[in-house]
């Protein structure tokens, strides 16, 4: 799923994370990467045919996604686990919302203009991709119970942290779609809400 470039940087980030903050951070974001391919192979021949299909990525995605969770990782002997794990939980939503939400039946709809868009425009939200964000951020706190000992109403706000990531994501969707930002710094800054939210509100 990864080319060269992406490749060695997952590596380098991986490096990080065990140093930094421990086995526990690795195995989450391995997790991470599983339920990523997973979610992007389900049903990939519609969304081949929908041209939506991404069977690729580079390091720049990885940047994008992993570079906000290591700085985390680093500091998380002051600031906890937390942000780390609401912050990959963030994108997990928003991985999870994009690759099914695009097989929801009816157009999603633009979170600030309320007019039905093509599957696959940034901004756009469906009750499946919603439904999918929650499914995928709450996954990644179940998975969390695992690695870090979270207790299942932790477990679940880290759910809702990474919706607000994912929400915020389609939010700031709408502005790349208007020129502004790239899809780089939209995945950076659903991250980093997730990481706030998980910082301010999960004890």
């Amino acid at each position: 799923m990864l080319d060269k470039g992406g490749i060695l940087l997952a590596v380098v980030f991986g490096a990080i994370l065990l140093i930094s903050g421990g086995p526990a951070y690795l195995a989450l974001m391995l997790a991470f990467f599983l339920l990523a391919v997973i979610v992007t192979r389900y049903e990939y021949e519609i969304k081949r045919d929908m041209g939506l299909y991404e069977h690729e990525r580079g390091w720049e995605n990885v940047l994008s996604n992993g570079l906000l969770p290591a700085i985390l990782a680093i500091l998380s002997p002051f600031i906890g686990p937390m942000p780390f794990i609401a912050s990959l939980a963030a994108v997990m939503a928003d991985k999870f919302g994009s690759e099914i939400g695009v097989l929801a039946a009816e157009n999603p709809v633009s979170i600030l203009e309320f007019k039905p868009v093509k599957p696959g425009t940034s901004g756009g939200m469906s009750s499946l991709g919603t439904v999918a964000s929650l499914a995928g951020a709450t996954t990644i706190g179940a998975c969390a119970i695992f690695a870090f000992g979270l207790n299942p109403t932790q477990a679940l706000l880290v759910g809702l942290a990474g919706l607000a990531g994912s929400i915020a994501d389609t939010v700031f969707g709408v502005f790349e779609e208007r020129g502004f930002g790239t899809k780089g710094t939209t995945n950076f800054i659903c991250s980093l809400v997730g990481a706030l939210f998980g910082y301010y509100f999960i004890r």
